[in-house]
């Protein structure tokens, strides 16, 4: 099991930053994704930006190409997303997730095994 506790939400105007943390705790060997996710009310959950701790490699929505950033600290066992210059649309219920399964499309959440309980980001024009 993993468990993963999302920080760093709150409400900003328009143009402002924020900086999400997810700590994953458990037996974290063998992860092979690691994600953020995000849903606003009466929308579905849609992928934002993944990273795999193997290689580095970082996938973005291209609603966020430019804005965000997507890190990871291994010796901290700890997910980052950077979001600058944010928009009223980024308002939204912001999770982490961690999957181990090989295959398939980053933003795709049969992807991912384990979820956190999410961050609420609220940005105001």
């Amino acid at each position: 099991q993993v468990q993963l506790v999302e920080s760093g939400g709150g409400s900003v105007q328009a143009g402002g930053s924020l900086r999400l943390s997810c700590a994953a705790s458990g037996y974290t060997y063998g992860i092979y994704i690691m994600g953020w996710f995000r849903q606003a009310p009466g929308k579905e959950r849609e992928g934002v930006a993944a990273i795999y701790p193997g290689d580095g490699r970082t996938y973005y929505a291209d609603s966020v190409k430019g804005r965000f950033t997507i890190s990871h600290d291994n010796a901290k066992n700890t997910l980052y997303l950077q979001m600058d210059s944010l928009k009223p649309e980024d308002t939204a219920m912001y999770y982490c997730a961690v999957g181990r399964r090989i295959g398939g499309s980053w933003y795709q959440r049969e992807k991912y095994n384990y979820w956190g309980q999410g961050t609420q980001v609220t940005v105001s024009s």
